[in-house]
């Protein structure tokens, strides 16, 4: 570390400042810890807001980097040559998609992905609308935010781009009222994220699939973060018909990168020049992400998200029933748990007690408390963090 570098007074003086930061710097990272810069240690249950899903610094994406980057990190003419690094990962990736999303191109984020989603569901179906649910996030591009179902977001930005239907989220009967005006697609998080960890009915997805297909909508199922194992299966989509499936933060582990995945149907209606990037598909990217995936596999890292996502969510409804007057609910999937709290200032407060004592929460929606940490963590892991938690909860109703 370069002496004397103040880092806060730099970032507050240079960085541009579009959220309030927490006063917390952090140097390096190992599995699920991070050391701030006097070596402090901390346990990380955010993942990078759920993008480093292997663990900080994992020697395999290390390693991954370093032998990549001896090759090269960038195709000249970009997408417009061969890669094999992206070959491989396309044949990886063949896997664990469903068998119906046979064509795949890669991007640097979520929220391209997604922008480019929609504005393919326009192009393919000729039809201007796009459905989307109240609460939900899709990204910060304008065409993203335009879609993005909380007005904090939206009202903002002027202007916003047209043609976007909101419904509630959950609610099979309101999209069947709007779904025959014009629509080129819906799109709908499997669980909404930054909207508060809102876990819809167990059929909501194939309804909603059944209602799409009836109507001749695309469905896009956002996973950028349910997706790669967060809530327990690979997708949670997977099983359900869908047309397009955009997908970010864990499938490189901490390195930007993202995809979306279409039918065949849909590749056999666009043209050349309908989409690109500088950047898609770099060989980087490509080698990264497979080695995260292959990683997933290879561990069935989903036993270990099912195994410690249950013991969190039963440990987390205990202390429900024990401090019933702070937490309101807690609910969630595999490692994608919220813990509502009673409002704002009280998860304020928890939150800054247990960043003093070593923990690293997420708050969302003012009042949820967001759990999102890396999917090998351990048992033993989380038990740690939770009992913080509880040391938190508890010197709260103290005072």
């Amino acid at each position: 570390m370069e002496k004397n570098l103040n880092t806060y007074e730099i970032e507050d003086s240079c960085y541009a400042s579009f959220a309030n930061k927490t006063a917390l710097s952090i140097e390096k990272g190992e599995g699920v810890y991070a050391f701030d810069e006097d070596g402090k240690k901390y346990l990380d249950l955010t993942a990078g807001w759920g993008v480093t899903s292997i663990g900080h610094a994992n020697p395999v994406i290390t390693e991954a980097i370093c032998q990549q980057s001896k090759k090269i990190m960038q195709n000249p003419n970009s997408g417009a040559t061969y890669s094999p690094a992206r070959s491989k990962l396309l044949l990886l990736m063949q896997e664990i998609l469903p068998d119906n999303l046979t064509r795949i191109f890669f991007s640097n984020s979520g929220a391209e992905a997604n922008d480019a989603a929609i504005k393919l569901a326009r192009k393919v179906t000729g039809k201007l609308n796009i459905i989307s649910t109240e609460k939900s996030f899709h990204g910060r591009t304008v065409s993203t935010v335009s879609a993005t179902g909380q007005n904090s977001h939206r009202d903002r930005f002027n202007p916003l781009i047209p043609h976007h239907i909101f419904v509630p989220y959950n609610d099979i009967p309101a999209i069947e009222e709007v779904i025959g005006n014009d629509v080129a697609a819906v799109i709908v998080e499997p669980i909404q994220g930054e909207g508060g960890i809102n876990v819809p009915d167990p059929d909501y997805l194939s309804q909603l699939s059944l209602l799409c297909t009836e109507n001749n909508v695309l469905l896009i199922a956002d996973e950028i973060q349910t997706g790669f194992c967060r809530t327990g299966p690979m997708f949670m989509s997977q099983d359900v018909k869908i047309d397009i499936l955009t997908m970010a933060k864990g499938i490189a582990g901490g390195f930007p990168f993202g995809a979306f995945a279409f039918t065949e149907e849909i590749h056999n209606k666009l043209e050349k020049g309908d989409h690109g990037g500088t950047y898609c598909g770099n060989p980087l990217g490509c080698a990264v992400s497979y080695a995260v995936i292959k990683y997933m596999l290879d561990n069935k890292i989903w036993e270990n998200v099912e195994d410690v996502g249950d013991y969190a969510i039963q440990e987390l409804n205990n202390l429900k029933s024990e401090f019933p007057n702070i937490i309101k609910d807690v609910r969630g999937k595999g490692l994608l748990i919220a813990v509502e709290l009673v409002d704002d200032n009280v998860a304020s407060l928890i939150n800054s007690y247990c960043l003093t004592k070593g923990l690293i929460l997420n708050v969302t929606q003012g009042n949820v408390v967001r759990m999102f940490p890396a999917l090998n963590i351990s048992r033993t892991q989380m038990e740690q963090g939770l009992n913080i938690l509880k040391t938190a909860l508890a010197e709260y109703n103290r005072q």
